[in-house]
């Protein structure tokens, strides 16, 4: 069983989600926060995995009480546009696949090419439910896919225990929601299950002589000592880094961007359409992301250091966005792009930004923090932890991260946009061989469950199936066994999803108006 103490350095989304998280699990153990008002968080908006609702579930929270006081709304994709050299755009859903006689919509869309629809929109409905923003339920509080049904309960009949790496599925959509409330509200909630909030600054951290933590010095409450200390701090690393001398290991090699500029631009919901989707669109040196939540929208660009400066970067976004961002105040990041060697060290865990962070071009620094609080728990039994354990733990978060940094790769390997510097270059860096081999496969044949990176991380074989497609990096000819098969069903299939998707635009609410309806019905 665990320690009798946890202390968490940070606050934030990773330091409140680790103290909720931990706090409902473990109700007999004492679990302090220590948070420096000092030290401010990125708090941007941010955008989630789908699998952010097995987080809540599991707090027991539903929809309609942490949606409205966060700023909430709903994703239902990510849009990509301008990713490839002829322009144009497409949506990268949470929606799946049907299967049609063993083989996928994807497959059957390239033997077929259904009167030539795009292939998001005639695989999935959820293109077409973004581009009428509507939302992913009904007033009643139904989910548009029905296969949710029999895969996932309320937050009230959530199991006690639900994994990440146990629950392969995923829910149609994900969310968008504003860090620095997210964190208090959660705040609020772990307090209130006796969570200890230390508002101080650490100044010193004191090791035993094994080389782990025996306490924190911090300036107003001398000495604050816990059998597990996790860090929480971000970037900075405080404990993992700079304490525990934790090398980090850089994917600056193969993935260029490492700055950010973000802006708050101001909207009024009551006289808005809110877009249910996050976008991503490219520029010349990077991309802009576009999160639209209930009061205003974050937005950003992500860019590479090597091929455009600050200001021009800034100066660039400005001009994309429009008269709307005039009077914006721009906030300049520079990422830590990479993930440390080991995500636990002696008695500390790295969860969030101090443990790993890429670009967040797929929405994962959530994610990250989800599964390193899962995996904690898993893996951690007393200050008598085997080697073999922390061994596991190390490999499982690295996986997890390097997975995802294999992914945003492909992005950018598959992409034919060679236009400016810096999409050159993503075309020339060295990247692990493992991916290029991969995309040699799909140029022959689209990706399945086997050539997929084999370890969880968060996006199965139809995600790799959709990006592909999606950059027109496609194989030439369809399965052979197609070629061979009675395409009837198939061709029904596509005629159900262009139904279906007719019948949702017209019955579902606007996404507006179910956000609305969530704060009426939390009032």
């Amino acid at each position: 069983m665990i320690g009798e103490s946890i202390v968490i350095v940070g606050g934030g989304s990773a330091g409140w989600m680790t103290a909720a998280y931990l706090k409902k699990a473990l109700r007999g153990v004492d679990i302090a926060l220590i948070e420096s008002a000092n030290v401010g968080t990125i708090g941007v908006g941010e955008a989630s995995f789908s699998t952010m609702k097995l987080f809540f579930d599991y707090l027991g929270l539903d929809e309609s009480e942490w949606m409205p006081p966060c700023n909430a709304t709903y994703k239902l994709a990510i849009k990509f546009t301008n990713w490839s050299a002829g322009g144009g755009h497409f949506y990268h859903p949470f929606q799946r696949y049907e299967i049609i006689g063993g083989n996928n919509l994807g497959e059957w869309w390239l033997h077929l090419k259904p009167n030539e629809t795009p292939f998001d929109s005639a695989c999935f409905s959820t293109p077409s439910l973004c581009e009428n923003n509507r939302s992913p339920r009904y007033l009643n509080g139904e989910v548009f896919d029905h296969k949710v049904k029999t895969t996932f309960n309320f937050a009230s009949e959530a199991p006690p225990n639900t994994f990440l790496s146990d629950h392969r599925s995923q829910y149609p959509y994900g969310y968008h929601f504003e860090a620095s409330l997210l964190a208090s509200f959660l705040k609020d909630y772990a307090t209130a299950l006796g969570v200890r909030c230390i508002k101080d600054d650490v100044e010193d951290v004191l090791l035993s002589s094994d080389g782990s933590i025996d306490c924190l010095r911090t300036r107003r409450n001398g000495a604050v000592k816990g059998s597990l200390y996790v860090d929480c701090t971000g970037f900075r690393g405080l404990l993992i880094n700079q304490a525990l001398k934790e090398p980090f290991v850089s994917f600056q090699d193969v993935l260029l961007n490492d700055r950010a500029i973000a802006l708050q631009v101001p909207y009024q919901a009551d006289t808005s359409n809110i877009q249910p989707f996050t976008s991503a669109t490219a520029l010349p040196s990077g991309w802009v992301w576009n999160i639209p939540l209930y009061n205003r929208v974050g937005t950003g660009y992500v860019y590479c250091s090597q091929f455009i400066s600050s200001e021009q970067a800034e100066s660039d976004l400005r001009a994309h966005l429009g008269p709307r961002a005039k009077d914006c105040i721009a906030n300049h990041i520079k990422m830590r792009i990479g993930r440390c060697r080991n995500s636990w060290v002696k008695n500390c865990f790295a969860i969030g930004l101090s443990s790993g962070f890429v670009e967040p071009l797929e929405s994962t620094g959530i994610f990250f923090i989800q599964f390193g609080i899962e995996e904690l728990l898993r893996h951690y039994s007393g200050s008598t932890t085997d080697p073999e354990v922390v061994a596991d733990y190390n490999r499982i978060i690295a996986d997890r991260i390097d997975g995802v940094r294999d992914f945003l790769v492909l992005h950018y390997r598959a992409s034919d946009r060679a236009d400016t510097p810096f999409w050159k270059a993503t075309k020339e860096i060295s990247v692990p061989s493992s991916v290029d081999q991969r995309l040699a496969l799909w140029k022959k044949r689209l990706p399945n469950e086997r050539s997929i990176n084999s370890c969880y991380h968060g996006f199965e074989f139809y995600s790799y199936s959709v990006m592909l497609l999606g950059l027109r990096y496609r194989p030439v000819n369809s399965l052979p066994t197609l070629r061979h098969s009675n395409v009837s069903a198939a061709v029904a299939a596509f005629q159900a999803v262009r139904d279906r998707t007719a019948e949702l635009v017209r019955t579902l609410p606007s996404h507006l108006e179910y956000l609305q309806h969530l704060r009426r019905a939390r009032n």
